[in-house]
């Protein structure tokens, strides 16, 4: 692909990220092509993705320097201007990122020379029953330690709005959106429809739903299930609910997630990939979808997202499984599948 504009996401605080973007800058002016920093904070404040992709140029790559918290970062970025995002790992439990450090060079002249696969990932986007706004007294607590919040939502300009189906916002989340408690003993009650129809009524710490790519994040951690980012699903996960049912609920992509906060519940927050948006009140709500567009992510190969999750979950094997005997190969076959396997995604080797 052509590459004339360059973004870069830079984790400031590691030093490694610092002589990263040194040699994405090296290359972009070996081959004539403007590279900027964006989402830098440098003015003390935020501003929207869209601004912020204005004010850099509006690049046709966005390339992240850190772990999974600096790639959900340039996803924001990437998505609001349908740009490709690279991410190179210097993290440590990460999913998203995948080049490493000592490869960046190559990995841009994939880019740049078409070989490369373009990954699509789903994304999530909302309604609600009013604008999000962090209420300065909930500001002044959640900022401690933290770089400057997001501006408040603005609302999409290219959807109806108003009425009972409340107002689009212009967010998107690669990871999940989660409603969760402000006060350590109010919980948040809310009802939780999908496709339009009541669930139940819970009371929780959080509720939370997740895309496919966020199933590793806060919904694993939170006890839900491992998808493949290659699925296309909403997982709604409950987070220390007062309730027997506990279990997530898996459902297809065109089914809504509807969460609405009930009268005796507790003030609730919501953030979308980790970042704090606005606080509800009882009567309000937020419904969560799939977004219509998709992230395109730049992949250099073949992801094996299982055998990452083996890596960075230190999967081990049972010890009853392996007490007798050696413990299972990460793939027995050697030779291309027969033609009715074919279709399938498969190892293309023993060595998976």
């Amino acid at each position: 692909m052509t590459v004339e504009r360059v973004g870069m996401v830079v984790h400031g605080g590691r030093p490694e990220a610092t002589e990263a973007a040194r040699s994405v800058r090296a290359w972009c002016e070996a081959h004539g092509v403007v590279c900027r920093d964006i989402d830098v904070w440098h003015d003390g404040g935020r501003r929207s993705a869209r601004q912020e992709v204005a004010a850099a140029g509006d690049p046709d790559l966005v390339v992240t320097l850190g772990g999974d918290g600096t790639f959900l970062r340039g996803a924001r970025l990437a998505a609001s201007a349908d740009a490709l995002v690279l991410g190179v790992d210097l993290g440590r439990v990460g999913f998203l990122t995948e080049v490493p450090m000592a490869r960046i060079r190559a990995a841009l002249d994939a880019v740049r020379e078409g070989r490369l696969d373009v990954e699509r990932r789903m994304l999530l986007t909302m309604r609600a029953s009013r604008r999000l706004e962090v209420p300065s007294d909930i500001e002044a607590v959640t900022k401690y330690g933290r770089g400057p919040l997001l501006p408040p939502t603005s609302v999409r300009s290219d959807c109806e709005t108003g009425g009972e189906w409340g107002v689009p916002l212009d967010v998107t989340a690669l990871n999940d959106v989660v409603l969760e408690k402000l006060a350590r003993d109010r919980q948040v009650s809310a009802g939780v429809y999908i496709a339009g129809r009541l669930l139940a009524s819970y009371s929780a710490d959080a509720l939370l739903v997740a895309t496919p790519t966020g199933s590793t994040a806060y919904s694993f951690a939170a006890g839900g299930p491992v998808v493949s980012p290659r699925a296309e699903t909403l997982v709604f996960t409950p987070v220390a609910p007062h309730m027997t049912f506990d279990r997530s609920v898996v459902a297809a992509p065109d089914e809504p997630v509807g969460l609405r906060v009930l009268e005796h519940s507790g003030r609730a927050a919501v953030s979308i990939d980790g970042q704090l948006r606005g606080v509800l009140g009882p009567g309000d709500w937020i419904g969560v979808y799939a977004a219509p567009h998709r992230l395109r992510v730049a992949r250099l190969g073949p992801v094996d997202f299982y055998g990452r999750l083996r890596h960075r979950m230190n999967l081990t094997d049972a010890p009853a499984a392996v007490a007798d005997g050696v413990p299972a190969p990460l793939w027995p076959v050697s030779g291309p599948p027969p033609g009715d396997l074919a279709h399938l995604a498969l190892p293309r080797g023993p060595a998976g």
